[in-house]
């Protein structure tokens, strides 16, 4: 009996490729999924929310303080952050991806920041037009 080997890992290993796509992934993403801890129960919860890539490269994102995900990030800053859309026709599974560990910092609009920012954000993501001003949308950068 021929001895036994272990299957291939399907992680790769992170090398100069891996970087670039993974900064790829990051610079145009346009939604994301993001996993916090429900603030009254503790239990995983996960919402698909806007991004665009931070000036300093990381993600960022405009959400509303009426929204639970906010309410869990402002408990509990720790997130993860889901980015990759699958494209054309085939197996989504097998489409690039990545899940990037963040902790949110939410930008106050008093703050020196918040007009670059706002600018910035409203390139990406034309359509906040509607709801950027409104007195319960925040910024939260989500520092990798």
């Amino acid at each position: 009996m021929p001895p036994q080997t272990d299957p291939p890992s399907p992680i790769r290993p992170t090398d100069d490729a891996a970087r670039s796509l993974g900064r790829g992934l990051i610079e145009n993403a346009r939604f994301g999924a993001l996993a916090v801890l429900h603030p009254d129960s503790g239990l995983p919860y996960v919402s698909r929310i806007a991004v665009a890539p931070a000036p300093c490269g990381h993600p960022m994102t405009l959400i509303s303080e009426l929204s639970l995900h906010t309410r869990a990030l402002l408990a509990e800053p720790r997130a993860a952050l889901l980015l990759g859309e699958p494209e054309g026709r085939g197996d989504p599974l097998t489409h690039p991806r990545i899940t990037l560990a963040v902790r949110a910092v939410f930008v106050r609009r008093d703050s020196a920041d918040h007009a670059a920012l706002r600018a910035h954000y409203l390139r990406h993501q034309p359509k906040a037009r509607l709801y950027v001003d409104f007195a319960d949308f925040a910024f939260a950068r989500l520092n990798v």
